[in-house]
């Protein structure tokens, strides 16, 4: 339905190639979606028509120009078809350069996999790039073979033969078992002299002038007149379906005193949110034994994703499934989230509701050493303005982070941790976005120390020796990250004179310590930040904690020093 681009059942398009937005604007106002007078907006500063596409238009499901992700959100798109039992296609426009991109074939792998038959994509093969020519130019039939080797259904035709064109189109959509790739064979430029066929052209207008004019001429010398009727577009097959209604985690599973790894809370938790809500789905990246995930997977097998080990195809499918309305949960280790930050990052500018969770932070992990330690995941996600960044310390405040992360709109990252730790919070207690918990604290505090996590525990124990000397510290468990609760860190210091202690299970950039120092740097107050400050090795969990000075034994030696 043109007139109600966000309908339902609508079939779906996203433009890969999104450096050719103005094709994607220019055929909405063909369906009197948008004035022809709109286009000449096109890229200014009062224009939601950019140079390349972003959701704030409602024909746009997810945002796209970082090439070689159109696909993994068609994945995501075609999979929410199948979740609310639609016939609605997903069509993905990508450009030949743009299959060098890994994360193309990941989708390709994922797609086939999942027998997406309802996914068709469309390769404009013209044979250059932004630099040069691509890699395979005009040879289509070595681009089929490839496609062909994925398992889609691989259609060769001229992409300036409509009839050829739609053919495809009428073959993909009756193929059964796989998706298809059409791959068109094109000219850059077609139908204007000096740009036909020749390199130079990416991004660059044609000048006024004498130039465009003979540009309009020779492409207004081509047009046929349409004869007969005008075309219709058929009217999508409108399914209706219960409102959608906000569900919850019930409530806790846990007692003070249990001792439960907070990735372990997670797994339990999406499984028993998605119970009440069936907007919530699972993505996996063959990691689910570990993130428990699998928790999810055993309670709802049909709403539960496999990429298997594809990071970036999993976070591109959640995107396009949080854009036709599921709550989508990926999850993997935190450390190969790094793997996928660019989707990361598009999920961010297309603000949408990806709930994303890294296991496996920190030196925490023990013996597996560096390459699974996530020690700069915090300062990732905290770089985009928009996501919620999240860091549980137990059962309890990672249920509830669940149920608020779901709800909150636009993405979220929650960091989980490997180790098992001792629930401190009770059945009734409360958890918000933007909000920490002062476990400790009386009028002789003489400190303030932060923690996040598996730290929040070094904290206490701190707390508990500096008892023992007469000395009272204020421990802070700073569970939201981004946003950040700044008034109550500045009331925290100004409490302690001015004395804050951060202490991290990751980096010292982009962390608790930033998150800190930023927060309370208003009221002229300064961070000691403990942290991990070099490239960590194997060990116990709790040899690595002491020997990269975030133990307990640190923060004593923090409080008491007289710097």
């Amino acid at each position: 339905d043109p007139r109600d681009p966000q309908h339902a059942d609508n079939d779906r398009f996203v433009l890969s190639k999104g450096h050719a937005a103005p094709l994607l604007y220019a055929a909405w106002a063909e369906v009197g979606f948008l004035k022809r007078e709109d286009l000449l907006t096109l890229r200014r500063l009062d224009s939601d028509l950019e140079g390349h596409p972003t959701p704030r238009l409602p024909f746009v499901d997810v945002a796209t120009g970082s090439l070689g992700q159109g696909l993994c959100a068609g994945v995501g798109i075609a999979l929410n078809a199948r979740r609310i039992g639609s016939d609605y296609r997903t069509y993905v426009l990508l450009g030949d350069g743009e299959s060098a991109e890994g994360s193309v074939w990941e989708a390709a792998d994922v797609a086939a996999f999942d027998k997406l038959d309802s996914l068709c994509g469309i390769t404009d093969v013209n044979a250059l790039g932004q630099s040069g020519p691509t890699q395979w130019q005009h040879n289509l039939e070595a681009l089929a073979d490839r496609w062909r080797a994925f398992g889609w259904n691989a259609l060769i035709v001229d992409g300036h033969d409509l009839p050829q064109l739609l053919a495809a189109l009428d073959k993909a959509r009756q193929t059964r078992g796989r998706p298809t790739m059409i791959l068109a064979k094109t000219l850059k430029g077609k139908g204007i002299s000096f740009m036909e066929g020749k390199g130079g052209w990416h991004g660059k207008p044609v000048k006024k002038g004498a130039e465009l004019d003979t540009a309009l001429a020779e492409l207004q010398s081509q047009f046929v007149p349409e004869s007969g009727p005008a075309r219709s577009i058929p009217a999508p097959n409108t399914v209706k379906r219960p409102a959608a209604c906000q569900g919850t985690v019930g409530p806790t599973a846990y007692k003070l005193g249990d001792s439960i790894a907070t990735r372990e809370a997670y797994g339990d938790a999406i499984a028993r949110l998605g119970a009440t809500d069936d907007r919530i789905v699972a993505l996996d990246a063959d990691v689910k034994n570990s993130t428990f995930s699998e928790k999810f997977e055993q309670q709802h097998p049909e709403r539960f994703y496999q990429n298997f080990i594809a990071e970036q195809a999993m976070i591109g499918a959640a995107m396009g499934l949080a854009s036709r309305g599921a709550i989508p949960f990926p999850s993997t280790f935190a450390a190969f989230l790094t793997r996928a930050y660019d989707f990361v990052r598009m999920a961010a500018i297309s603000n949408l509701n990806v709930k994303m969770a890294g296991s496996h932070a920190g030196v925490s992990i023990g013996e597996d050493g560096a390459s699974q330690m996530a020690l700069e995941d915090l300062a990732m996600m905290r770089a985009q303005p928009n996501i919620a960044v999240l860091y549980p310390c137990d059962g309890v405040s990672t249920e509830r982070l669940v149920e608020r992360a779901a709800y909150h709109p636009g993405p979220v990252y929650m960091r989980t941790s490997r180790p098992k730790t001792p629930i401190i919070y009770g059945p009734d207690e409360t958890f918000e976005v933007g909000g920490l918990k002062v476990l400790r604290q009386s009028d002789a505090d003489v400190a303030t120390v932060v923690g996040g996590g598996v730290t929040v525990f070094e904290a206490l124990k701190a707390y508990d020796e500096l008892g023992t000397q007469g000395v009272s510290i204020r421990v802070v468990d700073l569970y939201s990250l981004q946003p950040i609760d700044a008034a109550a860190l500045l009331r925290c210091a100004k409490a302690t004179k001015g004395r804050v202690i951060t202490v991290e299970d990751h980096y010292p950039g982009g962390g608790i310590g930033d998150a800190v120092a930023s927060a309370i740097a208003s009221g002229g107050f300064t961070v000691r930040r403990l942290a991990v400050t070099e490239i960590p090795r194997s060990g116990t969990p709790d040899q690595l904690l002491d020997h990269y000075g975030i133990s307990a034994r640190h923060i004593v030696a923090a409080v008491t020093s007289a710097s």
